[in-house]
């Protein structure tokens, strides 16, 4: 079981949420109300985000799928970094981790990560990045929403070109109100 965690943005209906001072939050998440960025270089994130991995593996996870890493205005090699020590930490716990929707550094990271989690990869044609992690043989989980495959032509198009390119693929409702699921399998 994959188990999904934000990694970069506060909720205020989080039990941990009073631990992040004042400095460590940014903007609000858009369309997120009581949520906030985060700064992945304090030590008190960090701190927060290493108990949420270590809550994950007591809670029986096999993996972590971090979210929301990369709100908070930083560099390149910040996030990098950042990513690198979700990485470290969830190995140093018995973990699997997973690379989300970081089409930017996947290079960078596919050697660090277990597999990668994509949303949209064919609708924004960001799918070939993540050969990074497919000639690794390490496994790309991809979602795409209805919504932009309306059609059961469009559907059955992208089943055809997502197993081409090594990656799994799930159309969801774009609510994710588990009314349909269509699997792209080889």
């Amino acid at each position: 079981m994959l188990c999904h965690f934000s990694a970069g943005s506060s909720d205020d209906w989080r039990p941990d949420f009073g631990v992040f001072r004042a400095a460590d939050m940014g903007n609000p998440l858009d369309g997120w109300p009581g949520e906030r960025w985060l700064d992945s270089r304090s030590d008190i994130v960090r701190a927060v985000m290493l108990a949420r991995i270590r809550l994950a593996a007591e809670k029986g996870c096999e993996g972590v799928e971090p979210d929301n890493w990369a709100g908070f205005h930083l560099t390149a090699d910040n996030h990098l970094d950042y990513n690198q020590f979700l990485a470290d930490e969830a190995h140093w716990a018995g973990l699997a981790v997973a690379l989300k929707n970081n089409v930017v550094q996947v290079s960078d990271l596919a050697a660090s990560f277990d597999l990668a989690v994509k949303e949209q990869c064919h609708e924004y044609d960001e799918c070939e990045a993540y050969s990074a992690f497919t000639t690794l043989g390490k496994p790309v989980l991809n979602a795409e929403y209805a919504a932009a495959y309306p059609t059961e032509a469009g559907k059955a198009a992208l089943c055809v070109q997502a197993p081409v390119e090594g990656q799994s693929t799930l159309i969801l409702p774009l609510n994710l109100n588990d009314s349909f699921r269509v699997a792209c399998t080889d």
